[in-house]
């Protein structure tokens, strides 16, 4: 099964704020709508840039790009 990453990023003073907030509201999104194979988190890429994202399957990216518009999307390997 080959998993993408949807990416969401943040800018400025209260980035990771904002980062961890915007995944919350991913997690619910993903239980409420029953996703499998779904997992969210954070990343700090420095003081003043954070993003959120959302790993899932490949076949649900047309889906959940158009529903949820993420700022940028790329295939992810766990190694």
């Amino acid at each position: 099964m080959e998993l993408i990453k949807l990416i969401w990023d943040f800018r400025g003073p209260n980035a990771s704020h904002i980062a961890v907030h915007h995944a919350k509201h991913l997690d619910e999104f993903i239980h409420s709508e029953k996703i499998p194979n779904s997992k969210t988190g954070t990343e700090a890429h420095s003081e003043m840039y954070h993003s959120a994202f959302m790993i899932t399957e490949r076949s649900r990216m047309q889906d959940l790009r158009d529903r949820l518009k993420p700022h940028r999307g790329q295939v992810y390997s766990d190694s």
